[in-house]
């Protein structure tokens, strides 16, 4: 039997956007609607999809966490070595997206990454559960691997090798995009939803709305 989704839909009522009662600056904006995405019982506020582009110009995107952020960008952790490492790589323009469901609300944000400082990577490696530093040696990220039993495997290898200790790894470490465009979503009744687009013109932040 096949399930009608064309007719599935929702009504957005909770909140409105609007340009008196938003920040000049988006980073002000962003952290209030984090903080209340966290306050808000929002599972995993701190997810967010990672939008990259190869030298193919294949799109495509994957969930990660955000591990900090303040006016130089958003910064989360990978392998360097993964698919999104290696398109980073050749082409550093990326997107993220926040989709906080239950506050009817979505975040948009685009910029160009770097890498974090090495001793920014390590600090947090340390800070890491002992499972997850010895789960970054064990894991070759995005290539073909036999079977799960290998991965165990390899998880054991390395936990028997460093015990308490692993360092970090050299092809792991930190991201941070530094935002040129800001995109705040509220969800609102009959469609009519409210967007406000940030973006830097001279110097400062344009703050300007888009039709939904």
């Amino acid at each position: 039997m096949t399930t009608d989704i064309a007719h599935l839909r929702k009504s957005y009522e909770r909140a409105e956007l609007s340009e008196a009662a938003s920040h000049a600056d988006p980073l002000d904006q962003f952290t209030q609607w984090f903080d209340e995405a966290r306050q808000g019982g929002v599972p995993e506020p701190n997810a967010m999809t990672l939008a990259t582009v190869g030298h193919d110009l294949r799109p495509s995107t994957r969930v990660v966490l955000i591990k900090e952020f303040d006016a130089r960008g958003i910064v989360w952790y990978t392998n360097y070595e993964s698919r999104k490492g290696l398109q980073l790589a050749g082409n550093p323009y990326a997107a993220l997206q926040f989709h906080w469901v239950e506050l009817e609300r979505v975040v948009r944000i685009e910029g160009v990454v770097q890498k974090v400082s090495d001793a920014d990577s390590d600090a947090y490696f340390a800070s890491r559960p002992l499972d997850s530093r010895i789960g970054a040696w064990a894991s070759p990220q995005s290539q073909m691997i036999t079977s799960r039993t290998w991965l165990v495997a390899e998880a054991a290898k390395y936990g028997a090798r460093f015990m308490l200790n692993p360092p970090r790894p050299s092809h792991w470490g930190g991201y941070r995009l530094a935002p040129d465009r800001w995109e705040f979503w509220q969800g609102r009744k009959s469609r009519l939803h409210d967007r406000l687009c940030y973006r830097q013109e001279g110097g400062a932040w344009l703050r300007e709305r888009l039709a939904p």
